[in-house]
């Protein structure tokens, strides 16, 4: 897609001021945001090197305030509130009573009773619970009223030290609490979506453009980098965060759930969810439902309260028959795909680079010994660790690291290659979002 010549021109992501020198967007949710900014091998290099500055606004936000509010969250949740402390914050996950995953996102409590909660598909089914349930509370959804902007990378901490004037060593990882820059008051969440020391930053829409160019005039000296759309999804595979309508399809479309996805979902985003693509080409799309257990949180499942999908997910955890792992492919037969372009016959598929686009999962089939074992998702070019990963709900008996198991690539009906690949550990990229920040040092750091 063509840069706009004026921000009017289409609609832009309006918490990033326009960026002339951009010509080409990518869509995120209704909005558009630059494809690039520098190129996507820098860009994906920031949160290792230094930092980055990303957007993530057009996520859907939905505050709960109420003496029951805690009360919805608990009955459609498979996380334990048993301690859920003002200024902190969950990654909590909602499924149906199959056990399958109907979205996830990051729960925050604001005070005793007051609740946000930041998802894509999760917020319509907690919605849709909130609106059947007879709870004492309000809900109402927040929309673009508010942004989200993730500061992620070895240096966030000092650039966010820098623009609020104020140390931020006393934030854990997953709390957050107020914090002011300039004129502007925003909550200040400490996270990682990237595998790093990384912040969150909520705050009202009006005031967006003010805190990026804050930031980025901060960060000038640490190397930040502004995070285009292409290299967005990168540190999804090398920090394993699975993804809605990429890793897997959120279960929208069974019997018990007709009537909440025909209220939230329209025939055009359905068609969006059901679109499919790679080797697997699965029959029925509920193949590509997932359940906590398969996408590796199964830590998080706790029977210490009723949920929806409670009985279906215990006999799962106790005796789990696949999990999320990390597959590293053969750079030989990678190289073949990309060789077969230059010959004179029918090419394999393209693998684009750094990775397929949003919009689509793009699942391909996983062998051992010629049968079936999993799914693979996300396959992505790592520039860091020069590999081609992929994500993979694998059967349990196989996630041994180093073992040696087969990618399908290829379209059904079109020249399919069979590329070897190792099973590796998820998170593949070291972890390091609880790293101790209360001794590090801007000066000890080698700004770029």
């Amino acid at each position: 897609m063509t840069a706009p010549k004026a921000q009017g021109s289409l609609p832009h992501a309006a918490a990033l001021p326009l960026a002339r020198e951009v010509h080409t967007y990518t869509q995120f949710g209704s909005t558009f945001e630059p494809w690039e900014y520098t190129d996507w091998i820098d860009e994906s290099m920031s949160w290792k090197d230094t930092l980055y500055i990303g957007d993530w606004s057009p996520l859907a936000k939905m505050r709960v305030k109420g003496r029951e509010a805690l009360k919805l969250f608990s009955a459609i949740a498979v996380n334990s509130f048993a301690k859920f402390d003002v200024g902190q914050a969950k990654h909590i996950i909602l499924c149906n009573r199959s056990g399958k995953i109907m979205g996830e996102g990051v729960l925050m409590k604001l005070a005793e009773e007051d609740y946000i909660f930041t998802s894509g598909p999760g917020v319509a089914w907690a919605d849709y619970q909130f609106r059947r349930g007879q709870y004492d509370a309000e809900a109402w959804q927040i929309g673009p009223r508010q942004f989200i902007l993730q500061v992620q990378g070895p240096n966030s901490l000092f650039v966010m030290e820098k623009v609020t004037g104020e140390s931020l060593r006393d934030i854990g990882f997953m709390r957050f609490r107020d914090t002011q820059i300039g004129n502007v008051s925003c909550k200040t969440l400490r996270q990682g979506m990237a595998g790093e020391i990384g912040y969150e930053l909520h705050g009202p829409m009006e005031h967006a453009h003010e805190i990026v160019n804050t930031l980025l005039e901060h960060g000038r000296d640490y190397g930040i980098r502004r995070l285009g759309g292409r290299a967005k999804m990168v540190n999804h595979v090398e920090a394993c965060f699975p993804t809605p309508s990429v890793d897997y399809v959120p279960a929208l479309f069974g019997e018990e759930e007709r009537e909440f996805t025909a209220a939230y979902f329209s025939p055009n985003a359905q068609a969006n969810y059901r679109t499919t693509d790679g080797s697997l080409a699965p029959s029925d799309i509920a193949v590509l439902y997932r359940t906590p257990v398969e996408l590796g949180w199964r830590k998080n499942v706790k029977f210490d309260h009723d949920f929806i999908g409670r009985a279906a997910l215990e006999p799962e955890v106790a005796n789990p028959k696949r999990t999320m792992v990390t597959l590293v492919w053969n750079a030989d037969d990678v190289a073949s795909v990309y060789a077969s372009l230059f010959r004179q016959e029918t090419p394999y598929l393209y693998m684009e680079m750094p990775r397929n686009i949003l919009g689509c999962v793009f699942a391909d089939t996983v062998k051992k010994d010629g049968r079936p074992v999993g799914v693979s998702t996300s396959r992505c070019y790592s520039y860091y660790f020069r590999q081609m990963l992929s994500l993979c709900v694998l059967d349990v008996e196989l996630c041994e690291p180093g073992t040696d198991v087969s990618v399908i690539w290829g379209r059904p009906g079109t020249p399919q290659k069979e590329i070897r690949a190792k099973v590796a550990p998820a998170p593949y990229k070291k972890d390091n979002r609880r790293a101790d920040i209360s001794r590090l040092s801007a000066e000890a750091s080698s700004p770029v």
